[in-house]
């Protein structure tokens, strides 16, 4: 019933040109039998009259399903049966003998044409399969599928072996339903609706374009051990879709009557799809759940490591989070340094050279009034010598030139004023002696004639006062935050105090005295030690602002640059200023000047570690400096004019004053030079103050002076100027080599009082012995004991220990 019904789907489902295909076909089928038979059997043969009634069937079925095409479906139905050409019932029968021959009956040619007719019509509908033999069972039968014409049937009889043919599905079914198999009429009509069947599926399969590769052809029957089986059945449309199908006769009533008894269902083949199991699904199920089972335990397990992960971060994140806040702050603030350092040194890089050109400028003041006492000092000397020497033969020759080449009358002149302003300076310096009560201890000589006009004291202080409104307009058109010490000291001590690593790490406390350095040179613009009224540069506000910079309550680290501020300071900024000081402005004649700039050295030297190293490079230069000064003046002002001996018996005659101030002038010097003890090497001061003072000028002054009195105490005063450590510790009876000059005159000197003393009276005698065992005592201070040996037992002097104690 299932397939009936579905058959009826299909069926109803065709459209009206199928149908008119159908009924085409069909009509041509009906006129080949007809010509064939009329050829080969002279009953005609009738189509049947159930395939007709099967078409009208259709026909009126595809009407019912498309009712609005309906009426005109029924009469073109009307007019093809006019024109079907009505067929005999040969062919008929012929066709239901074929499934009665019995084996070993000789068929006539009425069964041989319906059994071409047959093939024929299989072939065209494409539904010939050809059976082959398997090898060892039977003979392999072969028809010629290319023979399509009636003239070949010699050929054809030749090629056609007879068999008892195997019971076809419909002849099944009928014994199944209780047809006898010899019952002919029941069989010719099971195999007409089996043929019918077969056509109309045929057609339906063509009239739906279902490819030829999609019908399945049927499996060859069995063979036999008596005959070969040929058989031409082949599935149906429905079998290659495994749709179940029923053959039924729709032309006659009995087959329509038994139509549902008549159904066959179609069956898989077993070999297309393996029997589903209980035992099958629950492997396949258990197969599954533990696949499964171990991919949710990866992906549990992938989950518990994303959860630490995330636990790792998040600690991480809390972490970073509770520590980034100084982090933040710091970058924060570095940045706000690092903008405020470059507009700093920007504001610094214009400024500098402002104050290079006021520094230069103050220098250059001060170095003109030193150059302009220094040579004032070094005319007086020439006017002087001048004055007191013999003509010379140039002056003989040239009567109107001095004996420099200059012209006379006005070098006259210009002596003649400088000698009377020398003599104002020196009145009014003796008048202040005899104010203050020194007159008595004053020699000639001894005086720096440092004492200016008022017209060069107003030019300098005209000159300084302008350079000192240039230096306060420097920073005048700055904020106080990049000009001011204390202000900057503050930016730096805050970045030290928060955040001291990065501090160190940018050696910022070996930036700072560079960076404070302009500041510095602008406060020491008008610092000038050799002053009486010079501040000391330990009580100028740079000073006591940078004093506790990095001296904080905290613990002290180890090698911070900040500790060594101020020293660096001072070697960089103080030492520098003081070399140009010592090398333009000092004058080493100057008691004064001297005294101040040993002192202020010295301060150096025993307060500041950096300036003692030796090989600190500003050290070097300052000691340089002094040196180079010293030996300049050396040089060029020193001066001893030799007089004969009875023009210096006049001790109130200008050759006689001129030469005894020169004389106690390079004492003095002589005393300058050694003040330089315990700052320069003792080697460097005895080549200077010895060798090129002593030796070189006061002892040439000591053999022109008058041999008494005099000369003693003028060698008093000499060694007086000798540092005593010299002495202290010399081993041996002898004095330093640099010495020996000077002992030899002393003991020359005694004996030159000594035979002077002689045929004189008493007292003559009485102080000419005094005067030897002085000269004793001044040998034995210089640790000349040899020669105070010497002179002792030349003279008999017996207290000769007395005199070296006592000394």
């Amino acid at each position: 019933k299932e397939t009936e019904e579905v058959f009826k789907v299909k069926k109803s489902s065709y459209s009206k040109k199928i149908v008119k295909q159908l009924k085409k076909e069909y009509k041509e089928d009906l006129e080949k039998s007809k010509v064939r038979t009329e050829v080969n059997s002279p009953t005609d043969v009738e189509p049947p009259l159930e395939k007709t009634g099967q078409i009208k069937d259709i026909a009126q079925e595809d009407g019912t399903a498309n009712s609005e095409h309906g009426e005109e479906e029924m009469e073109v139905e009307s007019e093809k049966e006019e024109e079907k050409p009505k067929a005999g019932g040969a062919f008929s029968s012929a066709l239901s003998s074929l499934n009665v021959l019995r084996p070993g009956e000789i068929p006539d040619a009425a069964f041989i044409h319906a059994a071409r007719k047959k093939r024929q019509m299989a072939r065209e509908l494409g539904d010939f399969t050809p059976v082959d033999s398997e090898p060892g069972k039977g003979r392999l039968v072969r028809e010629d599928e290319n023979d399509a014409s009636d003239d070949e049937d010699d050929d054809e009889k030749r090629r056609i072996v007879f068999t008892v043919k195997e019971k076809s599905q419909r002849q099944k079914i009928a014994e199944e339903i209780g047809i006898e198999g010899s019952d002919d009429e029941a069989l010719v009509a099971g195999e007409q609706d089996e043929e019918l069947s077969r056509w109309e599926q045929e057609q339906i399969r063509k009239g739906i374009n279902i490819p030829q590769a999609c019908v399945q052809p049927s499996q060859p029957a069995e063979v036999n051990n008596l005959y070969y089986q040929n058989t031409y059945q082949t599935l149906s449309y429905g079998s290659s879709y495994g749709i179940p199908y029923t053959y039924a006769a729709y032309g006659s009533s009995e087959t329509k009557s038994q139509k549902t008894d008549n159904t066959v269902p179609f069956k898989t083949p077993s070999n297309e799809m393996t029997p589903v199991t209980i035992d099958l699904v629950k492997k396949q199920l258990k197969d599954r759940l533990d696949s499964m089972k171990e991919l949710h335990k990866a992906n549990r397990q992938q989950y518990e490591k994303h959860q630490q992960s995330r636990e790792d971060s998040t600690k991480a994140i809390e972490i970073l989070e509770g520590s980034s806040g100084g982090i933040g702050e710091q970058y924060k603030f570095l940045q706000e340094m690092r903008g405020y350092v470059q507009d700093l040194l920007e504001c610094f890089s214009e400024k500098v050279p402002l104050i290079n050109e006021l520094e230069s400028a103050m220098h250059q003041l001060y170095k003109q009034r030193a150059s302009r006492l220094v040579q004032r000092r070094q005319d007086d000397i020439k006017d002087e010598s001048s004055e007191f020497s013999s003509h010379s033969n140039k002056a003989l020759m040239a009567p109107n030139l001095e004996s420099f080449g200059r012209d006379r009358v006005i070098y006259q002149e210009q002596v003649k004023r400088r000698t009377a302003e020398r003599e104002a300076r020196r009145a009014r310096r003796r008048q202040a002696r005899e104010q203050t009560g020194k007159m008595a201890d004053h020699l000639e000589g001894l005086s720096s004639d440092d004492e200016e006009t008022s017209t060069d004291i107003t030019n300098f202080n005209l000159e300084r006062d302008r350079i000192l409104k240039e230096s306060s307009k420097v920073f005048e058109d700055v904020l106080e935050s990049f000009y001011s010490i204390d202000c900057i000291k503050s930016q730096f001590e805050a970045w030290r105090s928060k955040y001291f690593a990065s501090y160190k790490d940018a050696y910022i406390g070996l930036c700072l005295p560079k960076l404070f350095n302009p500041l510095i040179r602008l406060q020491l613009l008008i610092w000038t030690p050799l002053e009486g009224k010079c501040r000391d540069f330990e009580t100028m506000l740079w000073f006591e602002s940078l004093l506790f910079y990095g001296c904080e309550e905290q613990e002290q680290v180890k090698d911070d640059a900040d500790i060594s501020l101020l020293p660096t300071i001072v070697e960089r900024v103080v030492l520098p200023k003081l070399t140009v000081i010592s090398e333009s402005i000092w004058d080493p004649f100057s008691t004064t000047q001297t005294s101040r700039m040993v002192a202020i050295v010295q301060k150096l030297v025993d307060g500041y570690p950096s300036v003692v190293n030796a090989e600190n490079k500003n050290t070097q230069m300052l000691l340089k400096a002094l040196l180079l000064r010293m030996r300049r003046t050396l040089d060029d002002d020193v001066f001893m004019p030799l007089y004969p001996k009875n023009i210096l018996e006049n001790k109130n005659s200008g050759p006689y004053l001129f030469f005894q101030r020169q004389f106690w002038s390079s004492v003095k010097l002589l005393g300058n030079f050694l003040q330089w003890y315990g700052i320069l090497s003792n080697k460097t001061l005895q080549e200077l103050s010895i060798d090129g003072l002593l030796n070189r000028y006061i002892l040439m002054a000591f053999q022109n002076s008058e041999y008494g009195e005099d000369s003693i105490k003028k060698a008093q005063s000499v060694i007086a100027c000798f540092p005593k450590q010299w002495f202290a510790n010399l081993k041996g009876d002898k004095t330093i080599s640099q010495l020996e000059n000077f002992c030899r005159y002393l003991v020359h000197l005694a004996d030159t009082i000594y035979r002077n003393s002689i045929g004189c009276s008493d007292v003559e005698k009485r102080n000419a012995r005094e005067h030897i065992k002085q000269i004793i005592k001044l040998l034995a201070s210089i640790r000349a004991l040899d020669h105070a040996v010497t002179v002792a037992n030349d003279h008999n002097v017996k207290e000769l220990k007395i005199l070296i104690e006592g000394k």
